[in-house]
């Protein structure tokens, strides 16, 4: 039975501590990736209900650093489903509760494909997009996706 975009939708916030950050106390890019990862997983968990494992990771840009001390929020929801797999768009923002300032730190599409327990893909229901936004990222997942495929028929073919 199809299912809304907002049954995904999933919010974590994570402190920036000093075993997170480099020399510089700057936030590991690496730790932001574990992060997204993990946010993208909730809401492909809530929408499949059921274990979903990840697929791929679409290019992702730092546009600020994150200092330890920050506030990192991740703001996730399944965009489109593809029988087995999901689209996930994570959007990360960092807060600076001292300041009261908020600034994007990172966005990243992720693909995750619903397992049963013995590790068998399964069928997901569909999501219903219900806002202009979720449609416009609806949309965009399948020209994504499409990029995603010929890409993939490209490697092949070394």
């Amino acid at each position: 039975m199809p299912r809304p975009v907002r049954d995904s939708q999933s919010e974590m916030a994570e402190i920036v501590l000093p075993n997170d950050a480099n020399p510089l106390g700057a936030l590991l890019g690496g730790r932001l990736m574990h992060w997204i990862d993990l946010a993208g997983a909730m809401a492909a968990h809530r929408h499949s209900r059921s274990y979903a494992v990840t697929a791929s990771v679409d290019h992702i840009d730092f546009l600020v650093p994150v200092r330890v001390g920050d506030l990192v929020i991740l703001r996730s929801s399944v965009n489109r489903v593809f029988r087995t797999s999901m689209e996930v768009g994570v959007k990360v923002f960092v807060e600076n509760y001292i300041a009261d300032t908020s600034q994007h730190v990172a966005s990243a599409h992720l693909t995750f494909v619903a397992i049963d327990a013995n590790g068998q893909r399964q069928t997901v229901a569909p999501v219903v997009p219900e806002t202009e936004e979720q449609q416009r990222r609806y949309d965009d997942a399948g020209r994504r996706r499409e990029i995603r495929r010929a890409e993939l028929k490209r490697k092949q073919k070394r």
